[in-house]
């Protein structure tokens, strides 16, 4: 049998360490958090993109994360332990919010709290619309990260959508437009469906979890 390539096998190893991840807790306070070890990578993004189609890609598996039935009003972080020591994070959607003006407050001020004191936080995976990129809501939620120190990866989401030239163009623009809140922002084509960019994506991920090393 052929010797698999180091890249290759390494990426296999990801992808099996991924596909292992199971539910294990829903968190709508910060003191209902599971304790604060291992490492954690979160998912954002705006009230149907495709959080939770990513996650099922991402792991190979189809309902490990279901989509709510009224998008944007689950207030709660749903955590997913995998067998090592990562948990994937998903948070609610933002900009279909159905809740109070109390309850919103409530929620960010939990979500601010998560980012502020979480230690096994490693970095944020964003997903954006790759047809709608950098909408007003996603501004608000890129000046309200400024605040944050913990590296965010954009995936501009549907990108079998549109051509690949016209996605490159897109990349380089959202890249741009983040420049004054997220200087160190990296960014990708990712298409859940056609399964594109699935290995940067798990470069990424190994990279925050193993701090550059395979």
């Amino acid at each position: 049998m052929a010797d698999i390539p180091p890249q290759q096998s390494f990426l296999t190893q990801i992808g099996r360490l991924l596909h292992s991840a199971a539910f294990l807790t829903t968190a709508v306070k910060y003191i209902h958090c599971p304790p604060d070890e291992g490492a954690e990578i979160t998912f954002i993004g705006r009230s149907n993109v495709g959080k939770s189609t990513a996650i099922n890609c991402l792991t190979q598996q189809t309902q490990l994360a279901r989509k709510s039935k009224t998008p944007g009003r689950t207030q709660a972080l749903n955590f997913f332990q995998t067998s090592g020591e990562l948990r994937f994070v998903d948070l609610p959607g933002y900009g279909y919010s159905q809740a109070t003006k109390h309850a919103e407050a409530q929620w960010a001020q939990t979500l601010a709290e998560y980012f502020k004191k979480r230690q096994s936080l490693r970095g944020s995976l964003w997903l954006i619309d790759i047809r709608h990129p950098m909408t007003k809501l996603d501004y608000v939620m890129a000046e309200w990260l400024m605040q944050f120190d913990f590296p965010v990866h954009i995936l501009l989401a549907k990108a079998d959508k549109i051509s690949r030239g016209e996605g490159l163009q897109v990349e380089q623009n959202v890249r741009k437009a983040l420049r004054p809140y997220l200087p160190n922002v990296t960014t990708q084509r990712f298409s859940s469906l056609k399964l594109i960019g699935i290995d940067e994506c798990f470069k990424q991920i190994s990279n925050w979890i193993y701090d550059g090393e395979e």
